[in-house]
């Protein structure tokens, strides 16, 4: 009998111990945090944009292609010293360079590296299919009529009875056409073949000024006015940004005579920050309508009759081979900037080409 108690006793105590274990577990319905938070760990997972935590003096990973990235599971060791620096925007490992976007979370950071390099491929891939689109739409748009033109003169030739002054109609037309496409030929030889600049300290002032002479004689009924910073000089290839700034005055000029603007205006401004020059070229004809800005600097795009799309393309090129940026700062006033490394205030010392 006292074992048959101690047995029910026994028994009593099992039964409320898992009661009591039963009331504790907490049932996890569909859709709660906790799957929501695995969901999320799965994405960030799968994100092929390497992310980090920085927190402190520690650095972590947070998904596989940083995991990967840093042959590190957790911890990474030793850390970019960048990763610590809030005004960092780029670091350079693993042999590439990285942009990084920093989110600040509290007294931590979530830093997303973006491989640049692989952006630029991506942006050269689609430069090359646009040059390649283009060239082929121009060489097509001129062989065309050149063989038309061709084969109208052979049949005027071939003609006993024929005119002749038709043939020689036809042929002076045919060499117009084929020069035409000489032309542009060269003009793309010119823009694929820019050489490196070759930096030396030149005067803005001065370069401005003879600038302002040629564009004198070449548009003597549209008014240029010059603000130029006193002793401002730059590191720059004077012959390539000559012919860059006079892409940007002739392109201004050809839009106030093309616009009918009675009293048409250029400004050009120069001036230097932060061992930047910046130099802005802006006019005040019709402007540029917004469905055409995104385009205005691809090779041999123009709205302009008898334009060859070169200026704006070679001006950019120029600008981005010294280091800097050319942009449409305004469609309307047109406005453009361009902004290069290495410029300063000299007042009569050092060497001054």
């Amino acid at each position: 009998m006292i074992g048959a108690l101690l047995v029910m006793i026994w028994l009593l105590v099992a039964m409320l111990l898992l009661l009591r274990r039963s009331q504790a577990v907490e049932v996890v319905p569909s859709g709660s945090p906790d799957e929501a938070q695995i969901a999320h760990h799965l994405l960030l997972d799968a994100s092929p944009t390497p992310l980090v935590l920085v927190s402190g003096t520690t650095v972590r990973t947070m998904n596989r292609a940083s995991r990967l990235l840093f042959a590190s599971d957790d911890r990474i060791l030793p850390p970019p010293s960048s990763l610590f620096d809030e005004s960092a925007t780029h670091l350079r490992h693993a042999g590439r360079n990285w942009r990084a976007d920093r989110v600040e979370v509290g007294d931590r950071s979530v830093v997303a590296l973006i491989d640049i390099e692989a952006e630029e491929r991506t942006a050269e891939a689609r430069a090359s299919a646009e040059m390649i689109q283009v060239l082929g739409h121009e060489m097509l748009n001129g062989l065309v009529p050149i063989v038309s033109l061709a084969e109208c003169g052979v049949a005027a030739a071939e003609a006993r009875e024929g005119d002749s002054a038709l043939l020689g109609e036809i042929l002076t037309t045919l060499a117009r056409r084929a020069e035409g496409l000489r032309r542009f030929t060269e003009a793309y030889r010119e823009l694929a073949r820019l050489p490196p600049p070759l930096r030396l300290t030149v005067s803005i002032e001065e370069m401005i000024d003879d600038l302002a002479r040629l564009f004198a004689s070449r548009w003597p009924g549209v008014h240029l006015s010059i603000d130029v910073q006193p002793g401002l000089c730059g590191e720059i290839d004077r012959d390539q940004m000559n012919q860059a700034i006079w892409a940007l005055l002739q392109n201004a000029a050809e839009a106030v005579e093309q616009g009918g603007v009675p009293s048409g205006r250029i400004d050009i401004r120069a001036t230097a920050g932060d061992d930047v020059l910046i130099i802005e070229v802006a006019d005040n004809g019709p402007g540029i309508p917004p469905d055409c800005a995104h385009t205005i600097f691809r090779p041999f795009y123009t709205s302009k009759a008898g334009g060859s799309g070169i200026g704006l393309s070679l001006a950019r090129q120029v600008v981005q081979a010294h280091g800097g940026v050319l942009t449409l700062l305004e469609p309307f006033p047109t406005t453009f900037r361009a902004q290069l490394p290495g410029a300063a205030a000299l007042y009569g010392t050092g060497s001054v080409f």
